[in-house]
C-alpha cells in the first residue's frame, strides 16, 4: 500500500527555516548545510516540500531536497499572499506563513510543477543576470537621487565610470560562459537576430529555453506572466490584466525589448497597428513585447533567424 503524501511548508529567511507540517508543532532549523541536511535526513521519503521564492535563501534548501530525492517546489510569494488573503488569515509570523505554505501545497500540488535546479552554467548565468539587474537598478537610483545636486570635484563620473566597468566586466563574463556551449551559443546568436531582443534579454532568454522544455509558446507566455488574465461575468467583459505569475525580471526585459522594437523600422508598423486598436502606449508595449517572446519560442526550436515578416502572423 502507497504511504500518503506528507506536506511540508517552509519560511525561509536568512538565518533559519520555520517548518509547518500538519499534526505537528512548528520547527525551526538553522539555514545552513549540515543543519538542513540532518534535518532532512528525518522527514518521510513521501514528503513534499514547498518554499516561497526568497532571493537566494531559499537556495540551499531547494539544491538538498533535489539532492536526497525529494520532491520539492518553489512558490510565486504573490500566490501564496493571496491565498493567505482569501482564508482570512489574521496574523502575520513566521509560523502561520509556514502553515500556510504547506496548506497552499496539500490543495494545489497536483497543478505545480516541481522545482528542477539547471546546470551548473545555467545556474551561474542566472545569477550574473540578476546581479546586473540588480546593478543597473542601483544605478539609475544613484544617479536620480543626486540629481540637482553639486558634488565636489568629478565623484560622481568616477562613480558611473566604475558602475560601466563593473556592468563591462559581468556583460564579458555572460557572453564567456554562453560561449562555452555550443547549444546556447548558437541560440544566443539567433535570438539576436529578432528585432528588440539584444543582449541582455538575449542572455536572459537562453538560460531559461535551455533550461526549461516549454510545451509551446503558450506556456512559455504564461510562465512569464504575460498572460491576460479574463475578468468576465455574465455579459460583463471585464479589463485584462496580465497574470503577472513569473519572474519579474523577465517581464521587464521583454517590455524593453517591446520597447525597442517601437523604435525600430522593422516592428514600428505593427506598434502602430496594435496603438490603432485602442490600446495605451504601455499595453501596446507589453502585446508587442509578447509577440516578441513568441517569436523567440520558435526561433529557439527552429533554430532559424527571425524574419520580420512573419511577426504579424504572430497572435498577441
Amino acid at each position: 500500500m502507497q504511504a500518503s503524501a506528507v506536506f511540508i511548508g517552509v519560511d525561509v529567511s536568512k538565518n533559519e527555516l520555520v517548518i509547518a507540517q500538519a499534526g505537528q508543532p512548528p520547527r525551526c532549523v538553522p539555514n545552513n548545510t549540515s543543519k538542513v541536511r540532518a534535518w532532512l535526513r528525518t522527514i518521510p521519503a513521501q514528503a513534499q516540500i514547498a518554499m516561497e521564492s526568497t532571493g537566494r535563501y531559499h537556495a540551499l534548501l531547494a539544491h538538498l531536497c533535489v539532492q536526497v530525492g525529494l520532491k520539492v517546489y518553489v512558490l510565486n510569494a504573490r500566490d501564496v499572499f493571496f491565498y493567505a488573503r482569501a482564508l482570512g488569515a489574521r496574523a502575520k509570523t513566521d509560523s502561520v506563513d509556514a502553515a500556510i505554505i504547506a496548506r497552499y501545497l496539500a490543495e494545489h500540488h497536483a497543478q505545480l510543477h516541481p522545482w528542477q535546479p539547471g546546470s551548473v552554467l545555467q545556474q551561474q548565468l542566472q545569477g550574473l543576470l540578476k546581479r546586473r539587474a540588480q546593478l543597473a537598478t542601483h544605478r539609475s537610483a544613484l544617479s536620480q537621487s543626486f540629481m540637482g545636486i553639486e558634488v565636489p570635484g568629478n565623484a560622481m563620473g568616477k562613480l558611473r565610470t566604475a558602475f560601466e566597468g563593473l556592468l563591462k566586466a559581468i556583460d564579458t563574463q555572460i557572453k564567456r560562459l554562453i560561449d562555452s556551449d555550443e547549444q546556447m551559443a548558437q541560440g544566443y546568436k539567433k535570438l539576436q537576430t529578432i528585432t528588440g531582443i539584444g543582449l541582455q534579454t538575449g542572455a536572459l532568454l537562453t538560460v531559461l529555453l535551455s533550461r526549461i522544455t516549454f510545451a509551446n509558446a503558450d506556456a512559455l507566455v504564461a510562465y512569464s506572466g504575460l498572460d491576460p488574465r479574463p475578468n468576465d461575468s455574465g455579459a460583463k467583459r471585464g479589463r485584462r490584466r496580465l497574470s503577472k505569475k513569473g519572474p519579474a525580471l523577465l517581464r521587464r526585459q521583454i517590455f524593453l525589448a517591446g520597447l525597442a522594437a517601437t523604435r525600430s523600422k522593422a516592428l514600428k508598423a505593427v506598434y502602430q497597428a496594435i496603438r490603432a486598436k485602442g490600446f495605451t502606449t504601455t499595453e501596446a508595449i507589453m502585446i508587442l513585447g509578447r509577440k516578441l517572446l513568441r517569436i523567440a519560442f520558435a526561433v529557439w526550436k527552429s533554430g532559424q533567424a527571425f524574419d520580420p515578416a512573419k511577426i504579424g502572423c504572430q497572435s498577441g
